[in-house]
């Protein structure tokens, strides 16, 4: 098969010009290489002078491995040299945060008030769950787990990325976001919040009288706390409007499909593409990572810089290769309009400044 030409990039210089968009999101399938891929891009951002915050939501968090720094659970600049600042968002951490929900991720006791005290399902402590819940330890567990609103922890890390989006200290945001499905739920909590919010206030039209009620037997000021309620739903509309209009911005936000070059792959990933487009969510760049070619066919090193897969002596990496090649094809028919990055196997672990800038380099 013949090889695809790559087009070369021109300097290692870390002062290289790098993406103007505001925020780029790394998403794809776990264990593509997300990580290294926003690590990497963040650091080079940085090294441009630019104020930059890599953000990782993914629950199993190896940003702090790959740059090689103590990363907490609020920004926190991990550079004197540079203006970079990292997080790793806890699910834990994030729906205590998130005034919104409850810890154990349902509503709020404002939303709850709002539905009178709590509904089955939406975290409040009424209906067969609650009752349930009286049996075994396992039973218990799994009528928290029942209780818990869907998407509770993807909507608290919705909450806190929208301040770190919002934050004036930083001019780029660059996400390692969590794998796929995890992605694909946090995108959908725009739709999803907001008809939770119009149902919620339906119900709340509807019942108004019967809860006011209700809530007046049993004591408590019902005026009170549905106040509070309707301005955390007022709080959760903006939320959703701003997230909303950041991700589909073309101008502002790019978020980038990173793959192997694996069939399989391929495919996951431009249905992802075509489900990120349904949401109008623009994808500029697909990154193929791992590819078995010296980096010499993708950026400028010396020949001799970095260890090289040997086609033509290994038996192994020659038929690996020929399984890529077909990868790449489709990948390239695949892709056609966006940006196709292609990033080499490196013999060695892309931990630290050195490789993640050899990374930075073939992704300009």
């Amino acid at each position: 098969m013949d090889e695809i030409e790559v087009e070369a990039v021109d300097s290692l210089d870390p002062g290289v010009e790098t993406d103007t968009a505001e925020y780029v999101l790394y998403g794809g399938k776990g264990g593509v290489g997300k990580t290294t891929m926003a690590a990497a891009t963040a650091l080079a951002s940085a090294s441009d002078g630019t104020n930059t915050l890599v953000v990782s939501t993914d629950p199993a968090h190896s940003l702090s491995d790959t740059l090689e720094a103590d990363i907490p659970s609020r920004p926190h600049r991990i550079r004197e040299d540079v203006p970079l600042w990292a997080v790793e968002i806890d699910p834990d951490d994030a729906l205590d945060q998130a005034g919104m929900f409850g810890q154990d991720g349902g509503l709020s006791g404002g939303l709850e008030s709002l539905l009178g005290g709590g509904m089955p399902g939406m975290g409040g402590e009424s209906g067969p769950g609650a009752a349930a819940g009286a049996g075994s330890a396992g039973a218990a567990g799994e009528d928290e787990s029942a209780a818990m609103m869907p998407g509770a922890d993807e909507a608290a890390a919705m909450q806190l990325l929208l301040e770190y989006l919002d934050d004036e200290r930083f001019d780029r945001v660059v996400v390692d976001t969590a794998p796929t499905g995890h992605t694909l739920r946090l995108l959908e909590l725009p739709e999803v919040m907001d008809s939770m919010v119009g149902k919620l206030m339906q119900f709340r039209e509807r019942m108004g009288g019967m809860l006011d009620g209700l809530t007046g037997m049993f004591g408590g000021d019902d005026d009170a706390d549905a106040e509070q309620a309707m301005g955390d739903l007022d709080d959760v509309k903006e939320r959703v409007e701003r997230l909303r209009a950041v991700l589909t911005d073309p101008e502002r936000t790019d978020f980038r499909v990173v793959l192997v070059p694996e069939e399989l792959s391929v495919s996951e990933s431009n249905r992802l593409v075509a489900r990120l487009g349904e949401y109008g969510v623009p994808v500029n760049t697909v990154v193929v990572n791992r590819v078995m070619e010296p980096l010499a066919d993708v950026t400028d090193v010396p020949a001799d810089a970095f260890v090289a897969p040997n086609h033509e002596d290994c038996e192994f990496c020659a038929r690996r290769w020929d399984v890529q090649q077909q990868a790449l094809a489709e990948a390239q028919d695949l892709f056609r309009g966006h940006d196709v990055k292609r990033v080499p196997l490196l013999a060695e672990e892309v931990r630290g400044e050195r490789p993640l800038r050899v990374v930075a380099a073939c992704l300009e």
